[in-house]
């Protein structure tokens, strides 16, 4: 019994939350051509971290990702993370950095970048 119990438990669908990591404020764009546009970023608080999702804030509305990628369970990834010219793993707090986020180019001075983790647990039959 506790073995089929197991084995329906590895069937059900994980649930999915999403934990908030840090915010950064985009202070000034580079474009680079073949690369894309760069934010130039000042992290106002928490840490941002290269492995982190991350969402675009314009004007207190999300606009990246869409609701259609939302639905789709898609989120958008940090393509790369510098800190100057150097790759870096994460910025922390009163940091200076430049985000590109991964498909996407739209980015504008004032926008707030939300990082997130996106944590699987587990279900449970009770």
């Amino acid at each position: 019994a506790d073995d089929i119990r197991k084995a329906l438990e590895g069937l059900l669908p994980r649930d999915k939350r999403e934990e908030a990591r840090g915010k950064a404020e985009v202070r000034e764009i580079f474009r680079i051509t073949r690369v894309g546009t760069i934010a130039g970023c000042l992290v106002t608080e928490g840490t941002i971290a290269r492995s982190h999702m991350v969402r675009v804030v314009r004007d207190g509305q999300i606009i990246v990702p869409t609701a259609d990628d939302v639905k789709r369970g898609r989120h958008r990834a940090i393509a790369s993370l510098k800190r100057f010219k150097d790759d870096v793993r994460d910025v922390r707090m009163g940091m200076e950095c430049g985000i590109r986020v991964e498909d996407f180019d739209d980015v504008k001075p004032g926008d707030v970048m939300e990082a997130y983790e996106v944590i699987e647990t587990a279900r449970t039959l009770t």
